[in-house]
């Protein structure tokens, strides 16, 4: 899939089809997205755990305060930073939205969820005290076709400024 394409057609997804299950070089694949994203002065601080058993993936959505959803994924991702590491928030964003892209390439959805129980989810995952836990993701294929034609955004014009905040951008007149 084209890279443009890819972006404009991702949704996060919260419903999964149980039914079919994310091959194994896909979850690779996703996993390796993540490994090959830029870091804070390359300090790849970041570090992954990889859900794929039912009972795990139940624990972190009952660990969860926004992610119940989770539970119908077929795998999830956690990601934990390094807070010394003044970017890792930053870097947290980037991998995340790394994973989703390589992901929906394979026609994988995927949705995000930072709200969590961090004490509850250190003693359940063995979390150490010197990471965050972040971000997590959970993947699987979409219970329902996603065309991600309809996002709703806001217009360009809306959002974007030229040489100075205050300075509407017109599409047409501000390109260079």
């Amino acid at each position: 899939m084209d890279t443009f394409d890819c972006i404009v057609t991702k949704l996060d997804v919260r419903q999964f089809d149980g039914t079919k299950h994310v091959p194994a070089d896909v979850k690779s694949k996703v996993l390796e997205a993540a490994r090959l994203t830029g870091s804070s002065n390359n300090v790849q601080h970041w570090r992954f755990v990889l859900l794929q058993e039912k009972e795990n993936i139940e624990k972190l959505a009952q660990d969860s305060t926004t992610g119940g959803w989770v539970r119908g994924a077929d795998f999830a991702v956690m990601v934990l930073t390094n807070p010394k590491v003044s970017g890792h928030m930053i870097d947290a964003g980037r991998v995340v939205q790394d994973m989703q892209l390589a992901a929906w390439n394979y026609g994988i959805a995927s949705g995000i969820f930072t709200g969590i129980n961090a004490e509850k989810l250190r003693k359940d995952f063995g979390i150490p005290d010197d990471l965050h836990p972040t971000a997590f993701v959970g993947f699987g294929y979409p219970a329902k076709k996603i065309t991600g034609r309809r996002k709703r955004r806001n217009p360009l014009a809306e959002i974007v400024f030229v040489e100075r905040f205050g300075n509407k951008f017109d599409p047409s007149k501000s390109l260079k």
